[in-house]
Protein backbone atom coordinates (compact mmCIF):
# COMPACT_ATOMS: atom_id res chain seq x y z
CA UNK A 1 0.00 0.00 0.00
CA UNK A 2 1.50 3.42 -1.15
CA UNK A 3 1.50 5.72 2.19
CA UNK A 4 0.94 9.35 1.82
CA UNK A 5 4.61 10.44 2.16
CA UNK A 6 5.51 7.90 -0.29
CA UNK A 7 2.71 9.75 -2.64
CA UNK A 8 3.34 13.15 -1.81
CA UNK A 9 7.36 12.22 -2.95
CA UNK A 10 5.84 10.91 -6.22
CA UNK A 11 4.04 13.35 -7.05
CA UNK A 12 7.10 16.07 -6.61
CA UNK A 13 8.72 13.35 -8.82
CA UNK A 14 5.99 13.55 -11.15
CA UNK A 15 5.82 17.18 -11.29
CA UNK A 16 9.27 17.56 -12.34
CA UNK A 17 9.06 15.49 -15.39
CA UNK A 18 5.75 17.07 -16.80
CA UNK A 19 8.01 20.27 -16.79
CA UNK A 20 11.05 18.75 -18.43
CA UNK A 21 8.28 17.32 -20.45
CA UNK A 22 6.59 20.13 -21.77
CA UNK A 23 9.95 21.71 -22.58
CA UNK A 24 11.44 18.97 -23.94
CA UNK A 25 8.68 18.15 -26.75
CA UNK A 26 8.70 21.81 -27.72
CA UNK A 27 12.14 21.79 -28.32
CA UNK A 28 12.20 18.31 -30.03
CA UNK A 29 10.25 19.56 -32.98
CA UNK A 30 13.12 21.99 -33.48
CA UNK A 31 15.65 19.40 -33.20
CA UNK A 32 14.32 16.68 -35.66
CA UNK A 33 14.06 19.51 -38.11
CA UNK A 34 17.84 20.59 -37.98
CA UNK A 35 18.88 16.69 -37.78
CA UNK A 36 17.87 13.96 -40.30
CA UNK A 37 16.66 11.32 -40.42
CA UNK A 38 14.70 10.87 -36.88
CA UNK A 39 15.54 7.69 -36.79
CA UNK A 40 19.44 8.48 -36.77
CA UNK A 41 18.90 11.80 -34.69
CA UNK A 42 16.85 9.60 -31.77
CA UNK A 43 19.73 6.86 -32.15
CA UNK A 44 22.48 9.25 -31.36
CA UNK A 45 20.38 11.41 -28.47
CA UNK A 46 19.73 8.25 -26.76
CA UNK A 47 23.31 6.64 -26.65
CA UNK A 48 24.28 9.85 -25.02
CA UNK A 49 21.54 9.80 -22.28
CA UNK A 50 22.29 5.62 -22.15
CA UNK A 51 26.03 6.48 -21.44
CA UNK A 52 25.38 9.00 -18.87
CA UNK A 53 22.63 6.44 -16.91
CA UNK A 54 25.45 3.69 -17.25
CA UNK A 55 28.15 6.27 -15.89
CA UNK A 56 25.63 7.28 -12.40
CA UNK A 57 25.38 3.89 -11.84
CA UNK A 58 28.63 3.51 -11.48
CA UNK A 59 29.12 6.83 -9.59
CA UNK A 60 26.16 5.73 -7.24
CA UNK A 61 28.13 2.28 -6.52
CA UNK A 62 24.71 0.33 -7.90
CA UNK A 63 26.75 -1.96 -10.05
CA UNK A 64 26.63 -4.65 -7.72
CA UNK A 65 22.78 -4.83 -7.38
CA UNK A 66 22.63 -5.64 -11.24
CA UNK A 67 24.62 -8.68 -10.25
CA UNK A 68 22.14 -9.56 -8.03
CA UNK A 69 18.81 -9.30 -10.24
CA UNK A 70 16.82 -12.97 -11.01
CA UNK A 71 16.71 -14.17 -14.27
CA UNK A 72 12.88 -12.56 -14.34
CA UNK A 73 13.98 -9.16 -13.86
CA UNK A 74 16.20 -9.47 -16.87
CA UNK A 75 13.74 -10.07 -19.14
CA UNK A 76 11.45 -7.00 -17.67
CA UNK A 77 14.79 -5.41 -18.43
CA UNK A 78 15.04 -6.00 -21.81
CA UNK A 79 11.42 -5.54 -22.26
CA UNK A 80 11.29 -2.41 -21.10
CA UNK A 81 14.03 -1.35 -23.31
CA UNK A 82 12.02 -2.75 -26.64
CA UNK A 83 8.87 -1.21 -25.67
CA UNK A 84 10.06 1.97 -24.32
CA UNK A 85 13.56 2.68 -25.14
CA UNK A 86 13.35 2.09 -28.94
CA UNK A 87 10.69 1.34 -30.78
CA UNK A 88 8.31 3.95 -29.61
CA UNK A 89 11.32 6.63 -29.81
CA UNK A 90 11.56 6.13 -33.23
CA UNK A 91 7.74 6.36 -33.92
CA UNK A 92 7.27 9.07 -32.17
CA UNK A 93 9.87 11.19 -33.74
CA UNK A 94 9.02 10.58 -37.22
CA UNK A 95 6.02 11.26 -35.99
CA UNK A 96 6.85 14.02 -34.84
CA UNK A 97 8.49 15.36 -37.74
CA UNK A 98 5.57 15.69 -39.85
CA UNK A 99 2.82 17.45 -37.29
CA UNK A 100 2.84 20.73 -35.45
CA UNK A 101 4.02 20.20 -31.76
CA UNK A 102 0.94 20.75 -30.34
CA UNK A 103 -0.90 18.12 -32.11
CA UNK A 104 2.18 15.73 -30.82
CA UNK A 105 1.88 16.55 -26.82
CA UNK A 106 -1.96 15.86 -27.11
CA UNK A 107 -1.79 12.51 -28.76
CA UNK A 108 0.97 12.03 -26.37
CA UNK A 109 -1.34 12.75 -23.09
CA UNK A 110 -3.66 10.56 -24.10
CA UNK A 111 -1.12 8.32 -22.05
CA UNK A 112 -3.58 8.15 -19.45
CA UNK A 113 -6.25 7.03 -20.81
CA UNK A 114 -4.52 3.70 -21.75
CA UNK A 115 -2.44 3.54 -18.33
CA UNK A 116 -5.43 4.01 -16.49
CA UNK A 117 -7.47 1.33 -18.27
CA UNK A 118 -4.23 -1.30 -18.28
CA UNK A 119 -3.34 -0.61 -15.02
CA UNK A 120 -6.63 -1.50 -14.18
CA UNK A 121 -6.56 -5.03 -15.19
CA UNK A 122 -2.30 -5.94 -14.75
CA UNK A 123 -1.87 -3.74 -11.86
CA UNK A 124 -5.08 -3.77 -9.89
CA UNK A 125 -4.84 -0.29 -9.83
CA UNK A 126 -9.13 0.95 -8.92
CA UNK A 127 -10.02 3.80 -10.07
CA UNK A 128 -12.50 5.92 -7.34
CA UNK A 129 -14.72 7.94 -9.32
CA UNK A 130 -13.27 11.43 -8.33
CA UNK A 131 -10.13 9.89 -10.16
CA UNK A 132 -12.34 8.95 -12.96
CA UNK A 133 -13.88 12.28 -13.16
CA UNK A 134 -10.49 13.77 -13.07
CA UNK A 135 -9.24 11.64 -16.48
CA UNK A 136 -12.19 12.55 -17.60
CA UNK A 137 -11.70 16.51 -17.13
CA UNK A 138 -8.06 15.54 -18.12
CA UNK A 139 -9.41 14.31 -21.82
CA UNK A 140 -11.68 17.28 -22.02
CA UNK A 141 -8.83 19.53 -21.17
CA UNK A 142 -6.84 18.61 -24.03
CA UNK A 143 -10.17 20.40 -26.29
CA UNK A 144 -8.64 24.15 -25.16
CA UNK A 145 -5.53 24.44 -26.78
CA UNK A 146 -3.75 27.59 -27.40
CA UNK A 147 -2.29 27.30 -31.30
CA UNK A 148 -4.04 24.17 -32.12
CA UNK A 149 -5.86 24.02 -35.62
CA UNK A 150 -7.17 20.72 -35.12
CA UNK A 151 -6.38 16.96 -36.14
CA UNK A 152 -5.71 15.62 -39.28
CA UNK A 153 -5.53 12.23 -39.15
CA UNK A 154 -2.11 11.54 -40.89
CA UNK A 155 0.55 9.27 -41.09
CA UNK A 156 2.47 11.59 -38.69
CA UNK A 157 -0.15 11.37 -35.81
CA UNK A 158 -0.74 7.89 -36.27
CA UNK A 159 2.81 7.41 -35.53
CA UNK A 160 2.72 9.28 -32.49
CA UNK A 161 -0.29 7.70 -31.02
CA UNK A 162 1.01 4.21 -31.85
CA UNK A 163 4.35 5.33 -29.94
CA UNK A 164 2.10 6.05 -26.74
CA UNK A 165 -0.12 3.02 -26.84
CA UNK A 166 3.95 1.08 -26.44
CA UNK A 167 4.75 3.60 -23.90
CA UNK A 168 1.58 3.05 -21.64
CA UNK A 169 2.34 -0.74 -22.13
CA UNK A 170 5.75 0.13 -20.76
CA UNK A 171 4.45 1.87 -18.20
CA UNK A 172 2.95 -1.11 -16.65
CA UNK A 173 6.12 -3.24 -17.11
CA UNK A 174 8.15 -0.69 -15.65
CA UNK A 175 5.62 -0.16 -12.59
CA UNK A 176 6.07 -4.04 -11.62
CA UNK A 177 10.38 -4.25 -12.88
CA UNK A 178 10.73 -1.18 -10.40
CA UNK A 179 9.14 -2.89 -7.61
CA UNK A 180 12.43 -4.93 -6.53
CA UNK A 181 14.48 -3.24 -9.22
CA UNK A 182 16.37 0.18 -8.90
CA UNK A 183 14.59 3.22 -10.66
CA UNK A 184 18.40 3.57 -11.45
CA UNK A 185 18.99 0.52 -13.39
CA UNK A 186 15.20 0.42 -15.19
CA UNK A 187 16.35 3.56 -16.51
CA UNK A 188 19.33 2.87 -17.66
CA UNK A 189 18.34 -0.27 -19.02
CA UNK A 190 15.43 1.73 -21.44
CA UNK A 191 18.02 3.99 -22.10
CA UNK A 192 21.14 2.26 -22.88
CA UNK A 193 19.87 -1.13 -24.40
CA UNK A 194 16.75 0.54 -26.06
CA UNK A 195 19.38 3.33 -27.62
CA UNK A 196 21.44 0.11 -28.84
CA UNK A 197 18.22 -1.62 -30.60
CA UNK A 198 17.75 1.68 -32.22
CA UNK A 199 21.72 1.90 -33.74
CA UNK A 200 21.14 -1.09 -35.05
CA UNK A 201 18.11 -0.69 -36.96
CA UNK A 202 19.78 3.32 -38.02
CA UNK A 203 23.02 1.84 -38.97
CA UNK A 204 20.63 -0.95 -41.16
CA UNK A 205 18.39 1.88 -43.22
CA UNK A 206 20.53 4.91 -42.94
CA UNK A 207 23.90 3.69 -42.44
CA UNK A 208 24.93 7.09 -44.84
CA UNK A 209 23.52 9.20 -41.69
CA UNK A 210 26.68 8.69 -39.44
CA UNK A 211 29.27 9.99 -41.88
CA UNK A 212 27.55 13.22 -41.49
CA UNK A 213 27.72 13.38 -37.33
CA UNK A 214 31.84 14.59 -38.10
CA UNK A 215 29.87 17.46 -40.18
CA UNK A 216 27.37 18.40 -37.90
CA UNK A 217 26.90 22.29 -36.78
CA UNK A 218 27.34 24.36 -34.28
CA UNK A 219 23.27 24.64 -34.43
CA UNK A 220 23.01 20.94 -34.62
CA UNK A 221 25.41 19.80 -31.95
CA UNK A 222 23.56 22.65 -29.85
CA UNK A 223 19.70 20.93 -30.79
CA UNK A 224 21.62 17.28 -29.82
CA UNK A 225 22.86 18.53 -26.39
CA UNK A 226 19.75 20.70 -25.34
CA UNK A 227 17.20 17.72 -26.09
CA UNK A 228 20.11 14.48 -24.37
CA UNK A 229 19.52 16.70 -21.49
CA UNK A 230 15.60 16.88 -21.38
CA UNK A 231 15.88 13.27 -21.91
CA UNK A 232 18.55 12.76 -18.81
CA UNK A 233 16.15 14.77 -16.50
CA UNK A 234 12.73 12.63 -17.99
CA UNK A 235 13.73 9.48 -17.59
CA UNK A 236 15.03 9.96 -14.03
CA UNK A 237 12.18 12.22 -12.84
CA UNK A 238 9.50 9.45 -14.35
CA UNK A 239 10.63 5.99 -12.83
CA UNK A 240 11.42 7.88 -9.70
CA UNK A 241 8.12 8.91 -9.66
CA UNK A 242 6.35 5.41 -10.53
CA UNK A 243 8.23 3.63 -7.89
CA UNK A 244 6.63 6.13 -5.34
CA UNK A 245 3.21 6.79 -6.47
CA UNK A 246 0.27 5.11 -8.20
CA UNK A 247 0.75 4.66 -12.31
CA UNK A 248 -2.46 6.09 -12.84
CA UNK A 249 -1.52 9.02 -10.89
CA UNK A 250 1.84 9.83 -12.15
CA UNK A 251 0.59 9.53 -15.96
CA UNK A 252 -2.70 12.02 -14.79
CA UNK A 253 0.15 14.85 -13.49
CA UNK A 254 2.58 14.37 -16.67
CA UNK A 255 -0.51 15.98 -18.62
CA UNK A 256 0.57 19.25 -17.43
CA UNK A 257 3.32 19.37 -20.01
CA UNK A 258 1.12 19.93 -22.14
CA UNK A 259 0.44 23.87 -20.90
CA UNK A 260 3.88 24.39 -21.05
CA UNK A 261 4.24 22.93 -24.64
CA UNK A 262 1.10 25.04 -25.48
CA UNK A 263 2.61 27.99 -23.91
CA UNK A 264 5.93 27.68 -25.92
CA UNK A 265 4.22 27.47 -28.51
CA UNK A 266 1.50 30.45 -28.22
CA UNK A 267 4.31 32.85 -27.09
CA UNK A 268 6.99 31.54 -30.06
CA UNK A 269 5.37 29.92 -33.03
CA UNK A 270 1.32 31.20 -33.52
CA UNK A 271 2.11 34.38 -31.17
CA UNK A 272 -1.48 33.93 -30.29
CA UNK A 273 -2.80 34.11 -26.30
CA UNK A 274 -6.27 33.51 -25.97
CA UNK A 275 -8.69 32.82 -23.21
CA UNK A 276 -8.77 29.74 -24.12
CA UNK A 277 -5.54 28.90 -22.99
CA UNK A 278 -6.03 29.72 -19.55
CA UNK A 279 -9.58 27.90 -19.93
CA UNK A 280 -7.27 24.57 -20.24
CA UNK A 281 -5.11 25.22 -17.59
CA UNK A 282 -8.03 25.68 -14.91
CA UNK A 283 -9.38 22.72 -16.37
CA UNK A 284 -6.55 20.41 -16.10
CA UNK A 285 -5.08 21.90 -13.23
CA UNK A 286 -8.65 21.02 -11.22
CA UNK A 287 -8.57 17.52 -13.09
CA UNK A 288 -5.48 16.38 -11.52
CA UNK A 289 -5.87 17.56 -8.25
CA UNK A 290 -8.72 15.43 -8.47
CA UNK A 291 -6.76 12.40 -9.36
CA UNK A 292 -4.33 13.32 -6.57
CA UNK A 293 -7.27 13.88 -3.82
CA UNK A 294 -9.12 10.66 -5.25
CA UNK A 295 -5.43 8.13 -5.12
CA UNK A 296 -4.80 9.62 -1.26
CA UNK A 297 -8.29 9.50 0.13
CA UNK A 298 -8.57 5.99 -1.59
CA UNK A 299 -5.46 5.12 -0.18
CA UNK A 300 -4.76 3.45 -2.86
CA UNK A 301 -5.71 -0.33 -1.34
CA UNK A 302 -5.10 -2.52 -4.64
CA UNK A 303 -3.46 -5.47 -4.52
CA UNK A 304 -0.35 -4.58 -6.33
CA UNK A 305 -0.03 -1.35 -3.98
CA UNK A 306 0.20 -3.77 -1.21
CA UNK A 307 2.46 -6.12 -2.71
CA UNK A 308 5.17 -4.10 -3.52
CA UNK A 309 4.76 -1.41 -0.31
Amino acid sequence: MFSSKQIQKGLYFALATSIISGFSVFFNKYAVAAINPPLFFTAIKNIGVGLLLVAVLGVAYKWHLVKTLRPKAYVQLVAVALVGGALPFYLFFTGLSLIPAVNATIIHKTLVIWVALLAGIFLKEKLSPLTALGIGLLVLGQNFVGGFLGFTFSMGEALVLAATLLWSVETVIAKRALAHIDPDIVASARMGLGSLMLLVAALITTPQSFTTLIEFSATQWFWLVATSIFLLGYVSMWYRALTLAPATMVTAVLVLSTLITNVLSAVFVTRVWSATLMLQSLVIALAIVLVYVGMKRQGHTSEFASSTA
